[in-house]
């Protein structure tokens, strides 16, 4: 581990109290190289899984974090971007119509360098739970570089840090690590082709589907985001994303 404060917040600042008031527990955690790079792509449930699974990862993690983060005014935005910029995380402007390129970029110098890089596919936290439709993103990287992919469930994550709360609460917490995914062997397993966008659509879903299992929450085959955005606007659900339609 190479980034001082990373190491500081896990082993003092935040790491030691987080053991105790949530008591983190972790599966497979071993599937994770001791040396070397891999994709981490995680379940999204809270703001906090970006402390709870590197506090357990022996290995340092680094993240692309949204340029918000990195961006708001006032002295919340400014402890926000210190924090963010001091334990290594890799600004993302999600907006950009740039910003896939960007990611591709950011991702294959972390890659490169041997290090672990870490991704949420939903691209938000999930409105209720459930695992919603992945980005493409991560899949481009994966099949861009011949990463190896490893599936990171965060369990119970969003009942200790509920969307709009600062304190976490006392709720056991855990992650489930799976199987790596070798994305170019999967490819071929299947008879497509790496450069294909669909190729990188189909991947996507497949391994939100292995997150869907590991967390043992249903898969939603629509964006996050839209649902959001939907619910803020009063529109409820949108058709195909209501609570129960999955099992249909």
């Amino acid at each position: 581990m190479r980034n001082k404060w990373y190491w500081a917040f896990k082993h003092i600042f935040f790491g030691p109290a987080l053991r105790v008031w949530n008591r983190p527990w972790s599966e497979g955690m071993d599937r994770i190289p001791e040396s070397g790079s891999a994709i981490l792509a995680s379940s999204h449930q809270a703001v906090m899984d970006s402390f709870y699974f590197p506090l357990l990862c022996p290995r340092q993690i680094t993240f692309l974090a949204k340029s918000e983060y990195f961006t708001t005014p006032g002295f919340v935005g400014r402890l926000q971007k210190w924090f963010f910029s001091s334990v290594g995380q890799v600004p993302i402007d999600r907006v950009n119509k740039e910003a896939s390129d960007a990611m591709l970029a950011s991702a294959e110098r972390i890659i490169g360098r041997g290090d672990l890089f870490g991704i949420y596919p939903e691209g938000t936290r999930s409105p209720d739970g459930r695992i919603y439709k992945g980005r493409t993103g991560m899949a481009r990287i994966a099949l861009t570089t011949g990463e190896k992919v490893i599936p990171i469930a965060m369990i119970n994550t969003r009942k200790a840090n509920p969307i709009g709360s600062w304190i976490p609460r006392p709720v056991r917490v855990g992650m489930r690590v799976g199987e790596p995914i070798d994305p170019r062997v999967w490819a071929a397993e299947r008879n497509l082709d790496p450069q294909d966008h669909a190729t990188a659509r189909a991947f996507t879903d497949y391994v939100m589907k292995q997150l869907s299992e590991l967390t043992g929450e249903p898969y939603v085959d629509v964006y996050a985001s839209d649902v959001k955005a939907s619910l803020q606007a009063g529109h409820g659900y949108p058709e195909g994303a209501e609570p129960g339609s999955e099992a249909r």
